[in-house]
C-alpha cells in the first residue's frame, strides 16, 4: 500500500460507518420513494461536506482524486446521494480557486462549518443556447432574482442555492439565496424512473434576495476545469453503482440454495457459470472505477500545475477530453453490468422488493447527463481534426 493509499484509507475510515448507514436504508427509501433527508444529515454531521475544506476553515483539506473515490463509495452505498451533492461540491471547488482571498475565506468557513450547497441552473422552453431568462434586478443596492428553474438537483436538502441569472442582457453568474428565503420555493416534482430520490425538482424565485459580493459572475473566472469536475461526479457515481452491482450480486448467489437442471454446481455459488458472470460484474466494476479515477488524474495533474504557477490551455483541454472518454466507457461499461446482474439467478432476482433494478434505472437516468453520442462525436472530431473541446454541455433552441 503506497502511502497515498494509507492517508485515503485514513480519511475513508471516517466516513465509512456513516456510509454503512446510508446503506442499509436505500432500499427502502427506494421502495417507498422516501427523500433522503436523513442520509444527507449523517453526512452533514460527519463533516462529509467539507472533505475538500482546508483544515483551517474546518474540513480535511483532501486531495481531489480522495474526493471521488469517497463519492465512489457513498455511490456504492445509495447513488442518489453524491448527485445531490454534486452542485455542492462543483461551488466548494470553485471556491478553493476563488482568486477573491475575502469571498474564498467567508465560503469555504460556511462550508466548513456544515452548509449544504445545492443548484437552480436548468431552464426549460425556448430560451436560446447559452441564456438564461433567470433575471437579476439592483433597487438601489436591494438584488433581487426572478424566474423558474427545473431539475434543481439537491436544492430540497440545502442550505443555499447557487441560481444560475443573468444581470442585464450580458452579465451571467451563479446568485447564492439562502434556501429559506422567502421569495423562492422548492416543489418535489421530479418524476424521472432513475435517482428518484436527488429531488431534481422545480425552483421557483420571486423576488429572492442576494447579496452582490455572493454572485460568482462568469467574466470573473479564469480557465478551469469544472466542467470535467461535474461530468466526472456522474462517473464516480456511475462507478459506485457498478460496485453494488458486485456486491448485490454476490450476496443473491450466496445466499440461494436452489439450482437449475442445467446447472453445474451442488449451489449456485459452486456453478462455475455463476462464478463466470460474476467475475464479469466484478471486471466491469474494476474497469469503470479506474477509468474514472485516471480522469480525475488530469484536474489532480491541473492542480500540481497550478501550485507551480501558469496552467497551459493544453492541460485543460486535456483533462475535457479524458473526461469524455471516460464517460464514453463508464456509462456504456455500467449500463452492461446492471443487465447482467439478472444472469446470476431466475425469477425471484426481479422481486420489486430487491429493487435491483433500481441500478439499471439509476444508471440509465445519470448517462444521460449529457447524451454519450455527443461526447462520441467531440473525441472523434478532436483525435480527426485535432479539434478544441467544447467547454459547455447546456441545452436551449438555436436561434
Amino acid at each position: 500500500m503506497t502511502r497515498s493509499d494509507e492517508s485515503y484509507e485514513r480519511l475513508a475510515d471516517r466516513f465509512r460507518p456513516t456510509f454503512a448507514k446510508i446503506a442499509e436504508g436505500a432500499v427502502t427509501r427506494e421502495l417507498d420513494r422516501e427523500l433522503a433527508h436523513e442520509a444527507v444529515g449523517l453526512l452533514r454531521d460527519a463533516k462529509f461536506g467539507a472533505v475538500r475544506v482546508p483544515a483551517e476553515y474546518g474540513g480535511f483539506g483532501a486531495s481531489i482524486t480522495d474526493l471521488f473515490r469517497l463519492l465512489i463509495e457513498l455511490g456504492e452505498a445509495d447513488s442518489n446521494l453524491p448527485q445531490i451533492l454534486r452542485a455542492h461540491f462543483g461551488i466548494t471547488e470553485e471556491r478553493l480557486h476563488d482568486p477573491d482571498a475575502a469571498r474564498r475565506e467567508r465560503w469555504l468557513r460556511r462550508i466548513g462549518e456544515g452548509a449544504v450547497i445545492g443548484n437552480a441552473v436548468t431552464e426549460t422552453g425556448d430560451g436560446a443556447l447559452g441564456t438564461v431568462a433567470t433575471a437579476i434586478t439592483d433597487d438601489d443596492g436591494d438584488w433581487r432574482i426572478t424566474g423558474a428553474k427545473h431539475y434543481s438537483t439537491g436544492s430540497l436538502y440545502a442550505d443555499w442555492i447557487a441560481v444560475l441569472a443573468r444581470r442585464g442582457e450580458e452579465d451571467q453568474g451563479f446568485a447564492m439565496v439562502r434556501a429559506d428565503d422567502p421569495g423562492l420555493s422548492r416543489v418535489d416534482d421530479w418524476d424521472g424512473f432513475g435517482q428518484r430520490l436527488t429531488a431534481s425538482g422545480t425552483t421557483l424565485l420571486t423576488g429572492a434576495a442576494t447579496l452582490p459580493e455572493d454572485v460568482f459572475w462568469y467574466a470573473d473566472r479564469g480557465p478551469n476545469y469544472m466542467i470535467a469536475f461535474y461530468q466526472l461526479v456522474h462517473l464516480a457515481t456511475l462507478s459506485g453503482i457498478a460496485r453494488a452491482i458486485v456486491r448485490d450480486a454476490a450476496a443473491y448467489v450466496r445466499g440461494r440454495r436452489r439450482v437449475f437442471s442445467h446447472g453445474s454446481g451442488a449451489t449456485p455459488a459452486s456453478d462455475p457459470l455463476v462464478q463466470q458472470v460474476v467475475g464479469r460484474l466484478s471486471g466491469l466494476a474494476f474497469a469503470a472505477e479506474a477509468t474514472t479515477l485516471a480522469a480525475v488524474g488530469r484536474l489532480e495533474h491541473i492542480n500540481r500545475l497550478r501550485a507551480d504557477g501558469e496552467v497551459p490551455q493544453a492541460a485543460y483541454d486535456d483533462a475535457e477530453i479524458a473526461t469524455s472518454r471516460a464517460y464514453i466507457t463508464v456509462a456504456d461499461t455500467v449500463l452492461r453490468a446492471a443487465n447482467l446482474l439478472f444472469e446470476t439467478g431466475g425469477a425471484s432476482l426481479v422481486r420489486r422488493s430487491e429493487a435491483l433494478d433500481r441500478h439499471w434505472r439509476n444508471a440509465r437516468t445519470l448517462a444521460v447527463h449529457n447524451p454519450v453520442i455527443y461526447k462520441e462525436r467531440a473525441v472523434g472530431d478532436h483525435v480527426l481534426n485535432d479539434a478544441a473541446p467544447g467547454y459547455s454541455w447546456i441545452v436551449g433552441v438555436k436561434k
